[in-house]
């Protein structure tokens, strides 16, 4: 890390020297004249580190930030890795969102491969990300590439990498590719042709629509009325083209974010689980007359996620938004009746519900790390949730998450419940009649100061709670050491005795940096028995009552 001034502006005159980006060129030699040696310090403290994630970061000069040189050292050290495993003529497709300068990004990765002596496809343009993890397989490509950052902030970018099977990568190639990256030299030193990748037409994206058919059952009732929002991202055309292939009525689109934009003028962040995301949504579905609307979804700015509200009468809104750990057992139990053979998986931070719907069908269950990127890589995998919106409902079209098929299931649920006068809540209620309300909750902690979180970690490691919300603590698993089905990561898993007197049978808590934002996450899961429909809305109470004290026993031991 540089500190001294005089050598903090020699390395930023060195890479501004060979910077292709006449944008990031501009910026950094404003910051030089103006001798900004604190900005310079933040951009030059390192390197965006490569890793299970790929590369995410914010816009701008340097090589702390997402950039052209940023990028075009990591297309490089993939395109050695792929050689070094004897993949360099294969082909690397490469898909990208409506973000700033995502298809600058796609391009020169485009070029560096096709430099490199790889074969090169461009997505035809923005694209939702199941799409080119379909593709990949698709085209029997050896990697591919996604230039997203998903739902993060405007300002950020990012470059996620899957290999030959079409599922992201894990340990040790992000590592193997880090090393790669690590050793390219001077930029001047990696041929870029200005041609000789292939632009890709519609018939892959044709190919993908086809395949989505295949998630519904044929004849299956198609009568569902949706509000739907893109949130300023790509999903719009794929999803409203998969939807008419499918014969469901043309959603409802939110004009307001119906638009791919950069700059997400209409959110504080392009989350659907963000407070505020999903406003213009529920304006939309009440516009439409009460009782009109049946779902309002949402996919995040990529499309890779799905997220699902309900008539909620009598609130504000006069609608829920599900969360995630509850579209996936809906989605579940939808397979199951569809009598889906196969292993059913999520991760150790969503709901334990799956393994309850899993064992009464008799279908093998496992539990990964977080990230589809473990999820993709169980044996004889059917379907694959996790609490963050992610759904894998056709695992041989796409081994990730796709927030399209996952969209076109739901609504194709919600079509045969309402042919029977019935709703996604009260399959909701059903559930819980049968296994117990699997009630869910989030304490996630968005910091500017990673070293914030670090500290916390050390301070419940140092001084593990023993009891959260009277509840005892029977069990605690640092997650750093592995176990029999995991490999290590930095979490903390907490299992938690029942008491009589908060009405919980049990409860889990697992904490855990995040993987992708600068935040502190902390996932927390209460059962309570659920003896007659009458008795659920005092089992909700109850949950409700114990999330919240979980919640704030743990910020407290935390320091959070």
């Amino acid at each position: 890390m540089a500190t001294d001034p005089a050598e903090l502006i020699n390395r930023a005159q060195t890479w501004l020297a060979e910077d292709p980006d006449p944008e990031t060129r501009d910026e950094l030699a404003k910051l030089i004249d103006a001798e900004d040696t604190d900005e310079l310090a933040a951009r030059f403290a390192g390197t965006l580190q490569f890793g299970t994630a790929g590369l995410r970061g914010e816009l701008g000069a340097g090589p702390m930030r997402m950039n052209r040189s940023v990028v075009i050292r990591a297309a490089a050290g993939l395109a050695g890795y792929l050689k070094a495993q004897g993949d360099g003529s294969g082909l690397v497709v490469i898909g990208y969102d409506a973000r700033h300068k995502s298809a600058d990004f796609a391009r020169d990765t485009a070029a560096v491969m096709v430099g490199a002596g790889l074969r090169a496809a461009l997505l035809p343009r923005p694209l939702p990300t199941p799409v080119l993890a379909f593709a990949i397989r698709h085209l029997g490509a050896v990697a591919g590439v996604e230039v997203t950052a998903s739902h993060n902030p405007p300002r950020d970018n990012g470059y996620k990498v899957y290999l030959g099977d079409g599922s992201q990568i894990v340990p040790p190639a992000d590592d193997e590719i880090a090393d790669q990256i690590a050793a390219v030299g001077p930029l001047a030193g990696v041929p870029r042709p200005e041609a000789g990748w292939e632009t890709l037409d519609e018939a892959v994206l044709n190919a993908y629509l086809a395949r989505t058919d295949a998630v519904l059952t044929p004849g299956s009732p198609r009568d569902t009325k949706v509000v739907y929002t893109p949130l300023h991202g790509v999903g719009r055309d794929t999803l409203v083209a998969a939807f008419a292939r499918a014969g469901f009525p043309a959603p409802v689109i939110v004009a307001e974010q119906a638009e791919p934009d950069p700059d997400f003028p209409t959110v504080a962040f392009p989350n659907p689980e963000e407070p505020g995301a999903m406003d213009l949504a529920f304006a939309t579905a009440r516009a439409q007359g009460a009782g009109e609307v049946d779902i309002v979804i949402a996919n995040d700015p990529d499309a890779d996620r799905c997220a699902v509200a309900v008539p909620a009468p009598g609130t504000p809104d006069g609608w829920r938004m599900l969360r995630g750990d509850e579209v996936g057992a809906l989605l579940a139990a939808h397979l199951v009746s569809k009598q889906a053979n196969g292993t059913f998986a999520t991760t150790i931070v969503s709901s334990q519900l799956l393994s309850r719907i899993a064992a009464a069908a008799s279908l093998p269950y496992e539990e990964t790390l977080t990230g589809f990127k473990w999820l993709a890589r169980v044996d004889g995998l059917r379907y694959a949730f996790e609490e963050a919106l992610g759904y894998c409902v056709d695992p041989e079209g796409v081994r990730d998450k796709d927030g399209v098929t996952a969209a076109l299931l739901i609504t194709e649920l919600a079509a045969e419940l309402k042919r029977s006068g019935r709703t996604l809540s009260d399959l909701l209620d059903d559930l819980a009649l049968e296994f117990g309300l699997h009630a869910t909750d989030q304490l996630s902690v968005r910091v500017e100061d990673l070293s914030l979180i670090a500290d916390a970690m050390r301070r419940l490691r140092a001084q593990p709670p023993t009891a959260l919300a009277g509840l005892s603590v029977t069990r605690a698993d640092d997650l750093t050491q592995g176990t029999e089905t995991l490999p290590p990561t930095d979490g903390l898993r907490y299992y938690l005795s029942g008491s009589p007197e908060s009405g919980v049978e049990a409860a889990r808590v697992v904490v855990r940096p995040s993987g992708t934002e600068p935040k502190l996450k902390c996932y927390l899961e209460v059962v309570v028995p659920v003896t007659s429909p009458q008795s659920l809305p005092k089992a909700r109470t109850k949950a409700a009552a114990a999330l919240a004290s979980i919640k704030r026993d743990l910020a407290e031991a935390a320091g959070i």
